[in-house]
């Protein structure tokens, strides 16, 4: 009979040897060795959040043409510039509006650090998005130019510091229609492993979005975007000490500060898109993402490249048990865009999440 130390002495090592043998597995699994015997890392897995789908084909295929050498269809890497649209193409848009929406109507209804001296214009822009996204009540015509307009009095004076931490603030909180996510970490995850295939085949791409690019530059920081990659809508800053002079007659000291005017610059939808991006990059992109009839016109600006292979590709909100969505006039829409030559990614059908699965749709709430 085995002594019980002896038993259990045993049992240890071969427990070792189990967990040896468990580990060699998997650096087999994870690299292999090249002819001279040297260890290499294995290929790198990309779009894990993917169902196999004809969008995710598409941009597999168009990629591995556009970046091979021997391909008639090879594109440098300087000029490999991709577009992408923010809300609603790789961040929520639906809960149960857009995130510029959201804020402002925190910011001029709620903020009691604001709402009493909002002026009466901007006070209807934040009550015409209370009513909307609670009683369903249509916006205003054209309400894109008046959200802007009033989005640029509401915020200012703050500096851009200031702004950029109220954003942030605002972005912490619990994403509305939805458990266990907050506004800054609804991000598309399908969408996310997009832009790593892009950057590891050697593509340089911008957020192109109809919202403030400040509040882009903010909610994009967390996934890797540089500022400077950021084009939206602008307003108008000047200098701390500057008042009322031009700004080609006044000469800022190091002591002062860039703060935010009243004074909208531009709203970047459709065609002013196309604009932006022609001045800001200077280069036709040859691969666009969009979600809406404010991205076709920076579509088929990058489709009119003559000079490389093209591709865009419209994502429809068409998962209504994952996300608040539309489903029927998704599907509409989606026929429509494949009528206009572009891709089409089904949130339903080709994403395997969207948020993530801790991530679950919930009836709207609204604490005033």
């Amino acid at each position: 009979m085995v002594p019980p130390f002896h038993v259990e002495t045993m049992k240890k090592l071969l427990f070792l040897v189990v967990a040896a043998m468990m580990a060699t597995v998997t650096l087999t699994s994870c690299s292999k060795e090249d002819n001279n015997g040297v260890e290499v890392p294995a290929a790198k897995v990309y779009f894990q959040s993917w169902n196999q789908c004809d969008a995710l084909t598409a941009l597999k295929t168009y990629v591995e043409d556009v970046t091979n050498p021997q391909s008639a269809n090879f594109i440098r890497v300087e000029d490999r510039i991709a577009t992408f649209d923010m809300d609603g193409t790789f961040v929520g848009e639906l809960y149960p509006t857009y995130f510029e929406y959201n804020m402002l109507e925190y910011r001029v209804l709620d903020d009691t650090t604001y709402r009493d001296r909002a002026p009466e214009d901007v006070r209807q822009a934040a009550q015409a998005i209370r009513d909307f996204v609670r009683t369903g009540k249509k916006l205003p015509d054209h309400f894109d130019m008046i959200h802007a307009r009033a989005a640029a009095k509401a915020y200012a004076g703050m500096t851009v510091a200031e702004f950029d931490a109220y954003v942030k603030a605002y972005a912490a909180l619990p994403a509305n229609g939805f458990t266990g996510m907050t506004y800054a970490q609804s991000f598309y995850k399908p969408m996310l492993e997009v832009f790593d295939y892009l950057k590891d085949n050697g593509f340089t791409y911008y957020v192109v979005s109809g919202s403030d690019r400040a509040i882009c530059r903010a909610l994009v920081e967390s996934i890797g975007i540089a500022p400077n990659r950021v084009i939206g809508m602008d307003v108008w800053y000047k200098s701390s000490n500057q008042g009322e002079v031009a700004g080609v007659n006044y000469t800022m000291s190091q002591a002062e500060y860039l703060v935010r005017t009243d004074s909208l610059i531009i709203k970047n939808l459709k065609t002013n898109k196309v604009l932006q991006i022609s001045q800001e990059i200077g280069k036709v992109p040859v691969l666009s993402f969009g979600n809406s009839g404010g991205d076709s016109a920076m579509h088929n600006y990058c489709l009119s490249n003559k000079e490389h292979r093209t591709a865009a590709f419209m994502l429809i909100a068409d998962d209504d048990a994952r996300d608040h969505a539309n489903r029927d006039k998704a599907l509409a829409l989606g026929e429509q865009w494949r009528a206009n030559g572009y891709h089409v990614i089904s949130m339903r059908d080709d994403f395997r999440t969207i948020y993530g699965d801790n991530v679950q749709k919930v009836d709207f709430t609204f604490n005033n």
